[in-house]
């Protein structure tokens, strides 16, 4: 019984279920960008480049097949470097946005200074300081 008492007071932290929001919302936000990467940026990129379809870039290993559907449907051996190509862009995007939030999080958060200043000669002191070294004036805490 101690082990479920434990396991239930390690889900009922904050921190756990704060990380499986994370991993949902992380897991919807990957699909969105997959969609945006696909359908949104991939196709004018490809008419750019003459008509490509990133998705439909292979090298069949047995064969010659006009699609990567066919060269699926006979069970070819394929590598698929148009299907890389697409979820480097998808990471890059992702990465570049989570880059973009924990900047921005990083702005907002007030971190604790390890230093205050003495109010009689203005030095720079750890916080926990009671007296100056600099003036050795006596520091009332706050």
């Amino acid at each position: 019984m101690s082990v479920l008492k434990d396991f239930r007071d390690f889900a009922a932290r904050g921190n756990v279920v704060d990380l499986a929001v994370g991993v949902i919302i992380g897991a919807a936000f990957g699909k969105i960008v997959t969609s945006l990467v696909n359908d949104v940026i991939m196709p004018p990129i490809g008419l750019a480049l003459g008509h490509v379809d990133f998705s439909n870039l292979f090298v069949s290993l047995s064969g010659h097949y006009d699609t990567l559907a066919a060269a699926k449907a006979a069970g070819a051996p394929t590598i698929n470097y148009g299907i890389f190509i697409n979820t480097v862009i998808d990471f890059a995007i992702v990465a570049f946005v989570i880059f973009l939030l924990v900047h921005q999080m990083n702005r907002f958060v007030k971190r604790p200074t390890a230093n205050k200043d003495c109010p009689c000669c203005c030095s720079s002191i750890p916080v926990k300081a009671v007296k100056c070294p600099h003036c050795t004036a006596d520091i009332k805490s706050a």
